[in-house]
């Protein structure tokens, strides 16, 4: 989830906005930023906008990479998670801090060689037109690096299965699209990128504790769904508990899509 969400539904408040960022200072997460630097090969000097910043924790391991020579813009809609990006160790004079949404980002033509965006176009409305704003900000032959999550990719143990499927249906009524890495390469082919890689990026849970991913999206999860799909508050906080239950028998497993492509 990136800090562009609240366009499907997820408002980004304080309280949301503290629980994603220890949600992405998991191992899993840190796992998952690493991933995302190694496609984005950054080089000292780059000039790199990061698209849904959010706690700023990849905007400021990418300041090191790009070195005082470079420039990371990051930009969100959500002031809490705004807030929360400029207190990350490093979001000094190297980071520069807006907010701004994706369908309008207020950087003139061609300013960036690199843009960069982690769960944040699901919740775009306007897929299409948010490529179309990227490739403008971009230099000709600047890379542009997303990573989506397809939510149908989703495995977790639930002693109630048909409440779990419940719930999951649920709560993706906070997205635009929860399947968009399936139609991604083809939206930006059509806005003028030719896609140079695709990956996917694994996410697996196995035994319940508190330091995941997964136990950090239960909380996201159970707030969010009730009034959602007929699930009522004490579904959610049943499956909650239930969940946090299974102890050793606790399974997650979920499917991130990376894609890299230049502007042409």
């Amino acid at each position: 989830m990136g800090g562009e969400a609240g366009m499907g539904g997820l408002q980004f408040d304080p309280e949301v906005s503290r629980k994603t960022e220890a949600m992405y200072t998991t191992s899993d997460m840190v796992e998952q930023r690493r991933i995302v630097r190694v496609a984005l090969a950054l080089r000292p000097g780059d000039r790199v906008l990061d698209v849904g910043v959010g706690p700023g924790l990849l905007a400021a391991e990418m300041a090191e990479e790009v070195g005082p020579t470079g420039r990371i813009c990051g930009i969100d809609i959500s002031d809490s998670m705004l807030a929360i990006a400029r207190t990350r160790a490093g979001a000094g004079p190297g980071i520069e801090l807006e907010a701004a949404s994706v369908m309008r980002i207020p950087h003139p033509a061609e300013s960036f060689d690199v843009v960069v965006s982690t769960q944040v176009f699901e919740y775009v409305d306007d897929v299409a037109g948010a490529l179309d704003e990227v490739h403008r900000v971009l230099r000709p032959a600047g890379r542009v690096v997303l990573l989506d999550t397809d939510w149908a990719s989703v495995v977790w143990r639930s002693s109630d299965d048909a409440r779990m499927a419940r719930v999951l249906t649920a709560f993706e009524d906070h997205l635009a699209d929860p399947h968009l890495p399936r139609t991604l390469a083809d939206g930006l082919a059509k806005s003028g990128f030719m896609l140079t890689h695709q990956q996917v990026v694994p996410l697996l849970n196995t035994g319940y504790d508190n330091r995941t991913y997964s136990a950090g999206l239960i909380d996201i999860v159970s707030g969010f769904v009730p009034g959602h799909g007929g699930v009522t508050a004490d579904e959610a906080r049943a499956w909650a508990a239930d969940l946090r239950g299974l102890g050793a028998g606790y399974f997650f497993s979920l499917n991130r899509y990376l894609v890299v492509a230049s502007a042409l």
